[in-house]
């Protein structure tokens, strides 16, 4: 098993780096939040997991080993392979997707890519036992909140980018909607 990766970004596609080590390429399929903080010529270093299928052998990296982890207990549920793992990591950051399991969170599941109502209820029923909930949010999200939350990644933000933002709005601020989305956009320096 090939566990960790350090070298250097010699290519980057829509998906996936090539990471030169010692004069070999390894070409690693990473969620897009890392994608996007990453650039040719970066020096880095990706843990990761070696999934050999039949017509292939893929190789995915992540930031830490909690986030491989967590990609490694998403592939063990039924009905979800390594594109469905990535694309969940990709959409929601660890903490939310703990949150959205934790709390039984169908809508918010279901709207990640690849990811149906039934994938996302078969998802909460295996793996609410097994995750570690442990440094996850205190108190989940508000509604209100995951909608803002949904309204900043429509724009184009991350998942990350926009859970930051909600997480700057101060806890005495307003609770409508379009005062939540203004002070969530002050984060990024708009409105």
């Amino acid at each position: 098993m090939i566990a960790r990766i350090h070298g250097t970004i010699v290519a980057s596609t829509a998906d996936s780096v090539i990471v030169d080590t010692h004069g070999i390429g390894y070409e690693i399929h990473l969620p897009r939040t890392l994608l996007a903080s990453h650039e040719v010529n970066d020096v880095v270093t990706f843990y990761t997991s070696f999934i050999v299928r039949e017509d292939s052998h893929t190789l995915y990296g992540f930031a830490s080993l909690e986030q491989r982890s967590l990609f490694g207990q998403l592939i063990g549920v039924t009905g979800i392979g390594p594109k469905v793992a990535l694309s969940l990591l990709s959409s929601l950051s660890d903490n939310d997707l703990r949150v959205a399991v934790a709390n039984g969170d169908v809508t918010r599941l279901s709207k990640v890519p690849g990811i149906g109502k039934k994938t996302a209820e078969r998802l909460i029923l295996e793996m609410k036992g097994k995750l570690d909930l442990r440094g996850i949010a205190a108190t989940p999200a508000s509604a209100r909140d995951s909608d803002v939350i949904d309204i900043l990644q429509g724009l184009g933000y991350s998942a990350a980018e926009a859970n930051a933002a909600v997480s700057s709005i101060a806890a005495d601020a307003s609770e409508a909607l379009d005062d939540r989305i203004r002070l969530a956009l002050r984060y990024f320096g708009g409105v």
